[in-house]
């Protein structure tokens, strides 16, 4: 059995030595009072496990001690022992919050066998907030620039709601990050958090993904499978990348929304759910409306609170504590030293646009980490289009501040702003050109003047 750091109470001087004296023989910590008063003033200064408390106490009886006691930030399991116990008593302090009760004569074995239970109980207790420590500290959302702190205050006022949610941002902005912050945060917490990647399955198996299928409804199903929707049952759904779904599958989504309730395929029957929705899309859906690819009434209905995730372009201010988070996060999981950024790697990893993301950002630390033999992560370990990379906003910014003539200006946004379109459309002149509105001679002799080489 687990050792346990145990606080005896009660007001019979020999119970309290021969018990104590038993319980130190198992190899527990023993401390022993004998008033409700000097249990409670030992637990302002200590801590213990578990608390034996004597529910017939003079001045504070037990039952006012393990009120007070259960109002602690902390409080520990309290174990009620009592000579004169009845049901009633005994139905009383377990809605009180006591763990058991155990009746005078104490029985050594019964006493022994109700604290071994208290100490597995303890011993998940502890693992399943070291867990829930780990994963909140995993799907942690990092940065104090303006926009993630806004962020941050959007996720806490939206959280305690069952209102659904749209995500939007670029792929790899940490758009799961948020809708994960939204359940934890939420009343659904202890419930399921299910994840479903539209664009990552075929068209032909979303249905059964999402629904359920009974085992014989179609070619290939050999066995009963249950959908995503009950899955997440009292909890919530997340549809990443909801503008991939396909138009029919679209209206079967919304059909679940408004009634609350599905058939698995093959079933002629329906089944009730209760699921918060969290979509997330890097898609501008009010286009894809206009082109047909989405249907506005599902749009509507998941539209309730819309979200924004910054890309990375938007709070470079934050890259240099991100990747000391993911350099944290790497050396631990990979059993390294601690290894450090120096100031040229950082200056590099602040000037680069990040087209990735966040996501981009946590797979270099990732390579580094793994790569790179030193406790110092330098310049030189980085990879090439981060040191030819054409400058970032803060980077535009930080030229301006020495040079802030309306023409320096312009021309630095201009070669910028020519520089992420020609990014997007993955170097293709003539593509940028279009999407500016210009002639491709124009946007070649613009470049020409702005100093961009086509291998830029």
């Amino acid at each position: 059995m687990e050792r346990l750091s145990i606080l005896l109470v009660d007001d019979e001087a020999g119970i309290r030595e021969s018990l104590a004296s038993i319980l130190q023989d198992e190899g527990h910590r023993v401390h022993a009072v004998e008033s409700g008063e000097a249990c409670l003033a030992f637990l302002e200064e200590s801590t213990c496990d578990v608390v034996l408390l004597d529910i017939w106490l003079p001045g504070m009886d037990g039952m006012e001690a393990l009120e007070k006691i259960r109002r602690l930030n902390h409080p520990p399991t309290v174990i009620m022992i009592s000579g004169h116990g009845n049901i009633e008593t005994a139905v009383r302090a377990t809605k009180m919050g006591a763990y058991d009760f155990i009746e005078k004569p104490l029985s050594i074995e019964k006493t022994l066998l109700t604290l071994k239970h208290a100490a597995e109980e303890l011993r998940l207790s502890h693992q399943n907030r070291a867990l829930r420590e780990k994963i909140e500290s995993q799907y942690r959302i990092v940065g104090d620039s303006v926009p993630m702190k806004a962020l941050r205050q959007q996720i806490a006022v939206a959280a305690p709601t069952v209102g659904r949610v749209l995500i939007y941002g670029e792929s790899g902005t940490g758009k799961e990050l948020v809708a994960r912050a939204l359940h934890q945060a939420g009343p659904r917490a202890d419930q399921p958090f299910v994840e479903v990647n539209c664009a990552a399955i075929p068209e032909e198996l979303i249905e059964s993904e999402l629904f359920g299928h009974l085992k014989g409804s179609f070619t290939g199903a050999l066995e009963d499978k249950t959908g995503k929707f009950e899955q997440a049952d009292g909890g919530t759904l997340f549809l990443d990348e909801i503008g991939d779904m396909s138009l029919r599958t679209q209206s079967k989504v919304l059909r679940v929304i408004e009634e609350q309730r599905f058939s698995p395929i093959g079933s002629n029957g329906s089944r009730m759910v209760d699921v918060r929705i969290v979509a997330a899309t890097n898609k501008n859906l009010e286009e894809e409306i206009q082109k047909g690819n989405f249907r506005e009434d599902l749009f509507f209905r998941l539209n309730v609170i819309p979200f924004y995730v910054p890309s990375l372009r938007e709070h470079p201010e934050d890259i240099a504590e991100l990747a000391e988070f993911f350099l944290r996060e790497f050396t631990q999981a990979y059993g390294r030293r601690p290894k450090r950024l120096s100031a040229h790697t950082l200056e590099a990893l602040r000037n680069y646009r990040w087209p990735g993301n966040v996501r981009e950002l946590r797979n270099l630390i990732e390579r580094m980490v793994i790569m790179v033999p030193g406790d110092q992560i330098e310049q030189r370990h980085l990879p090439a289009v981060l040191l030819h990379a054409p400058k970032s906003e803060a980077g535009t910014r930080k030229f301006l501040a020495a040079d802030s003539t309306l023409y320096a200006a312009r021309a630095a946004y201009e070669r910028d702003y020519i520089m992420r379109k020609l990014e997007e459309n993955h170097g293709n002149v003539s593509r940028t050109a279009e999407a500016l509105g210009l002639e491709r001679t124009h946007l070649h002799r613009k470049m020409k003047t702005l100093g961009i080489s086509p291998a830029e």
